[in-house]
């Protein structure tokens, strides 16, 4: 049924089509009977799902990805759909429009997704607003990131703002460094103004009446001598843990022609081109530094076989985004049945 709906959806815009599905979601929740409906379709309820992480128990472990919900004003209604965690933002202080449309692209032959959104987003306040209106247990990350027009000299205060704002109503943080859509943010992926950003935010943290994690999500395109500075800046700082990959710059191995790339232009690949890649840095990040930190897996997972890829690959939990997109809400119950088979 889904894959039918999905044929007639992808005849229009794709970000014209994200808000048109989520607010007959929306709507369609608020006729009686539905969300339990929804919820005994789409959901799967085991104590061995149950998976405790950085201090958390998740209910299972399977979330969605940052970049879904913006704004904090969908996680109420995507709670329905079995996630055991919903990631919000990418959060800046202040409201943003990102860069111009059209600016999210479909890569239909490699079940993929081309975006240079570049942190659009109404800002801290409303999502802080969104946030006190907070009807469901599902645990919340909160994923921030800077203001286009703040140079990266001055990205701490960004971050700082933005974690404190959001501090009481989230249940853990992510640092987001690795998106490829603003100008400059990767390079503080770099060693020294990376492990500044993440001990200064170690530092409020421990200032607050409780700590909570604060996880790094990282890009795929990162070399392995990067990803070793990733394992001594984590170990070292203390952080709780990594959230492996981001979308990659790469157009290696696509499917699609020169053409349409070329009149694409610039942006983030995400879906089945990353899956392997994605695979590959959780593992690498995993042995090397022997099991020291918890990684979530995210990329490129379009079935339970990914995802159990992930988990053996060794990451703790796992997310999903354009594999959401692709094959529908029934892959998070696909992922969650696999996983229970495995741990029974």
């Amino acid at each position: 049924m889904y894959k039918i709906l999905r044929s007639i959806l992808f005849f229009f815009d794709p970000e014209k089509v994200h808000y048109f599905t989520t607010d007959t979601l929306h709507f369609i929740f608020k006729i009686p009977g539905i969300k339990w409906c929804w919820r005994k379709f789409y959901t799967v309820e085991d104590k061995l799902l149950e998976t405790e992480v950085f201090g958390i128990k998740f209910p299972n472990p399977v979330g969605l990805a940052a970049g879904f919900d913006k704004n904090a004003s969908m996680y109420n209604d995507l709670a329905h759909c079995g996630f055991g965690f919903i990631e919000i933002g990418t959060v800046t202080p202040k409201g943003q429009p990102g860069n111009d449309k059209p600016r999210l692209f479909r890569l239909k032959s490699d079940e993929a997704i081309i975006n240079r959104m570049g942190f659009n987003n109404e800002g801290l306040e409303p999502a802080i607003e969104n946030l006190k209106k907070r009807k469901t247990s599902v645990i919340i990350g909160g994923n921030i990131g800077k203001n286009k027009v703040t140079p990266n000299e001055e990205a701490g205060n960004d971050y700082d703002i933005t974690f404190k704002g959001l501090f009481p109503y989230v249940d853990y943080f992510v640092v987001n460094v690795s998106s490829p859509n603003t100008p400059n943010l990767r390079e503080l992926q770099e060693k020294e103004p990376l492990k500044k950003l993440l001990s200064d935010l170690m530092v409020l943290n421990r200032e607050m009446p409780m700590q909570k994690p604060i996880l790094l999500k990282i890009a795929p395109d990162l070399t392995n001598e990067q990803l070793d500075d990733i394992i001594e800046i984590v170990t070292e700082v203390k952080i709780a843990g990594v959230i492996a990959t981001n979308t990659t710059i790469s157009r290696e191995k696509l499917k699609a022609n020169s053409e349409t790339l070329e009149s694409i232009g610039a942006g983030g690949v995400s879906g089945k081109p990353l899956t392997n890649r994605s695979t590959e840095v959780v593992r690498y990040l995993h042995q090397k530094s022997n099991g020291a930190f918890p990684i979530i897996g995210v990329g490129g997972i379009h079935s339970a076989k990914d995802a159990l890829d992930k988990i053996e690959a060794g990451a703790s939990l796992v997310q999903v985004y354009t594999g959401f997109i692709y094959e529908g809400p029934g892959i998070v119950k696909r992922i969650n049945k696999a996983i229970l088979k495995s741990r029974s």
